[in-house]
């Protein structure tokens, strides 16, 4: 299957506008200048109730910001998101409409986790602040009182990678802390021999070459790529980890270690729902106002959500965070 025409029409339009240097032939800064217009697509997203950042002590004592977004004084669940970017690109900013969207339409609040970026910051340092930013957001947002609201995670990309090895860790270090993860063209594995990987037609704007070079930034150390902690897939068991609803797209070169994640999970007795979406390239989650598969996408994500939440049984809940 081709492209939808939504999708074709933005590749041509950034096929014009490309600069003279492909991303993987950039360093670090230059690629995040480069990709930093994107931002004006996306538009405002909805009014919430309060937004605010918040400054969290990582792992290894450095700082980086979450984004606190309640659509009502009482949402109903804590959705924490790692935005992708492949662990070097993207910021607040970029997932801002994103994350007010998932927390308009699910009645949650998101949570959204500017984790610190490679290269600066490689392998394992934005595990530690995506490990970091969870806790803090079960301890100053999901736990009010003597009640506790539903905790998921979730992420596209490479934030999905982090949504993985943090419900991993979460499973190993307290059982029952979430309800859920929710995984959107996940980074699961770094095997660049598989078939999605090598499909002309997924070279789009995350390619081969692309995601090469997200890796060397990420985790030089090609030793470092076999750890579970930068390749869920790569975990001794999957077994007791919370229920999980995947999503792929058609024309990806990470589709098929989504997959294969997805059917891991299932394997291990995890209760998974995959959705493949077709005619999409691997971005179209993130691209919001952008691409109509965006939205379809988006309205599952929230509508599961709040399944997830009534399958806790979840109550609104008042939410106060201390200053």
């Amino acid at each position: 299957m081709s492209f939808d025409e939504a999708t074709s029409s933005f590749l041509t339009a950034a096929a014009e506008n490309a600069g003279d240097r492909p991303l993987w032939e950039m360093s670090a800064p230059e690629a995040r200048e480069a990709t930093s217009g994107l931002d004006e697509l996306y538009g405002p997203g909805p009014e919430m109730d309060k937004a605010r950042d918040y400054q969290v002590t990582g792992e290894d004592g450095g700082e980086f910001t979450v984004r606190v977004l309640l659509p009502s004084p009482s949402p109903t669940a804590v959705v924490v998101y790692y935005h992708g970017g492949g662990w070097v690109l993207e910021n607040l900013t970029g997932y801002d409409t994103l994350g007010r969207q998932l927390a308009e339409k699910s009645g949650a609040a998101v949570v959204l986790v500017e984790y610190r970026k490679a290269p600066e910051h490689p392998f394992p340092i934005p595990v530690g602040d995506a490990w970091a930013g969870l806790k803090w957001a079960e301890e100053n947002v999901a736990k009010q009182g003597g009640q506790f609201l539903p905790l998921m995670v979730a992420g596209d990309s490479a934030g999905a990678n982090l949504a993985a090895v943090v419900a991993q860790r979460a499973r190993d270090e307290d059982s029952s802390m979430l309800q859920a993860q929710i995984l959107v063209c996940p980074v699961t594995d770094a095997d660049f021999t598989r078939g999605s990987y090598l499909a002309a037609e997924n070279q789009t704007l995350v390619s081969l070459d692309a995601m090469q070079w997200f890796w060397d930034q990420y985790a030089p150390d090609v030793t470092d790529r076999s750890n579970p902690a930068a390749t869920p897939l790569n975990a001794q068991s999957l077994a007791g980890l919370p229920p999980a609803l995947v999503i792929t797209a058609e024309h990806d070169v990470l589709r098929d270690e989504g997959e294969a994640y997805a059917d891991a999970l299932q394997e291990a007795g995890v209760e998974v729902e995959h959705h493949r979406w077709e005619g999409q390239m691997h971005t179209f989650f993130s691209m919001v106002n952008v691409l109509p598969g965006s939205a379809e996408a988006i309205d599952l994500v929230t509508k599961r959500i709040k399944n997830f939440a009534g399958n806790a049984a979840a109550k609104p809940v008042r939410v106060t965070i201390a200053t």
